[in-house]
């Protein structure tokens, strides 16, 4: 770029080499100031707003936007997909949805950028919509089209929207890229459907570093509960091959010890990592603490995630669940209004599960779901066939001070319970029960599924925040170790 440079600034100055030098300077993720010396068309523009992506060049993007309007080239394609995947990218999806809706056509480009842009942000039913509109309506895909879209069917646990994408691909003899054959393996992985996964991987003409992750991360091994096995590993690291190990993989150690309830000596190996510890560190060994119902380190762990991220609703829950465990009912209401002070606001736990192509969605203690009152008798019958079979609630997952009939009723509420209540309502016994829910699956709800897949025969698939459960014959593929 410097010798780019030295020649430009000694020649006349016109449109397509001011574009040229802009776009350099854009592929080395820099930017600089120099269409204000001669009048931008269309390229110019484009190739400046790829290099204006993220939330501290945002307002640069705006600039150029208004001169894009002020040179009425605001509508034209190349700088409308520029525009929307520039906001969409600085997680300005309301802004990058009106350029989008405004554009006079649109082609592979621009759809796929806003798919991306919902996938990105997590927004996958919004994303899983758009394509079905889009795609009624002619849009043309690609590889990348399909990438975005497999992205958000992860997050959705979608897995027959998923098969139908995977079979189009076929269909279509669309090129099979190592990227869209990494996000199939995602995809498969997260709808529970590991051994479609495996498939995908083992055809792979070539696999990069993402796809044998991805393909482990499936497996879950991080969550298998072999400590000292995992600790080796890290010591043959060093040791014997001689690596440094990266942030991540202190991560990984920290969140092993935790699940595995060696709290201090998770937090020992904290203070003597060669790393300032990261909220995901922390916030995995806040967890530990909550299993473990450790309150002196989950104190600890709680006040230094506070500092970090003073935002983050779940910090605050889990140190009230971590305190209403121990029954300890003033501390968590200090904690709540603490919440309330710093206007911090909890995201409600929802789970969902997608039946005929319907993703039904259920929130705890539902009232406004149209079958609300078949869903209420089916449980109380699920509930009353399960405890004959043994199953004991879990009381200690009730965070509020009421008597024990109320907690029972509470915990009937929750809603991953409901989600495979109305699964069973209308599948057939051949038909396994997929559920997702946004938030970490309790004790008791994990109890209530492996109780269910043995009483009802059933196998239930459980995705939550934290792992995947695969319920079969009253067994969870994870062990009890979550």
């Amino acid at each position: 770029m410097g010798g780019a440079r030295n020649v430009f600034d000694k020649i006349p100055r016109g449109a397509s080499c001011v574009t040229a030098v802009i776009s350099g300077y854009a592929q080395m993720g820099s930017h600089v100031r120099l269409w204000s010396c001669i009048l931008p068309n269309e390229f110019t523009l484009a190739t400046i707003l790829t290099s204006c992506s993220g939330a501290c060049k945002l307002d640069l993007g705006r600039q150029v936007h208004s001169i894009a309007i002020k040179t009425n080239f605001e509508s034209h394609i190349f700088v409308g997909s520029s525009l929307l995947d520039m906001y969409a990218k600085s997680n300005n999806i309301l802004e990058a949805r009106k350029v989008f809706d405004f554009l006079p056509e649109r082609d592979v480009v621009s759809c796929t950028a806003i798919l991306s842009g919902y996938a990105q942000l997590g927004l996958d039913e919004e994303a899983l919509q758009l394509f079905i509109e889009l795609y009624k309506e002619g849009m043309h895909c690609n590889y990348v089209t399909f990438t975005s879209l497999l992205t958000a069917l992860s997050g959705l646990s979608a897995l027959d929207y998923g098969k139908q994408v995977h079979s189009f691909t076929y269909r279509h003899e669309l090129p099979f890229y190592v990227v869209l054959e990494n996000s199939l393996i995602d995809m498969y992985s997260k709808c529970g459907s590991l051994t479609y996964a495996r498939r995908v991987f083992n055809k792979m003409p070539e696999r990069s570093s993402v796809s044998w992750n991805t393909m482990i991360v499936g497996y879950g091994c991080s969550h298998g509960g072999l400590v000292d096995e995992g600790l080796s590993i890290f010591d043959y690291m060093i040791k014997e091959k001689g690596l440094k190990p990266e942030i991540g993989h202190y991560g990984c150690v920290v969140d092993l010890l935790g699940r595995a309830g060696r709290i201090e000596k998770a937090l020992d190996f904290i203070k003597n990592m060669p790393f300032e510890p990261t909220a995901a560190m922390w916030g995995s060994l806040l967890g530990a603490c909550r299993v473990h119902i450790n309150i002196p380190a989950g104190e600890f762990v709680a006040k230094r995630l506070l500092d970090i991220e003073p935002e983050n609703a779940g910090n605050y829950v889990i140190l009230s669940n971590i305190y209403a465990s121990a029954s300890r009912w003033q501390d968590v209401v200090d904690v709540r209004k603490l919440m309330m002070e710093k206007a911090v606001i909890k995201e409600p736990g929802r789970s969902w599960i997608n039946l005929d192509k319907v993703i039904h969605t259920f929130y705890s203690s539902d009232r406004f779901h149209p079958k609300k009152g078949e869903i209420e008798a089916k449980i109380k019958e699920i509930y009353a066939k399960i405890k004959e079979a043994g199953f004991v609630p879990d009381l200690s997952c009730v965070l509020h001070d009421v008597d024990d009939e109320q907690k029972e009723r509470m915990l009937l509420g929750h809603s991953e319970k409901l989600a495979i209540t109305f699964g069973l309502m209308g599948t057939p016994r051949s038909f396994m029960l997929r559920i997702t829910k946004n938030l970490r699956v309790c004790v008791d709800c994990h109890n209530f599924a492996k109780f269910v897949s043995m009483v009802y025969e059933r196998e239930i698939s459980l995705r939550d925040s934290n792992r995947f459960h695969l319920f079969v014959k009253g067994a969870c593929s994870c062990g009890d170790y979550w």
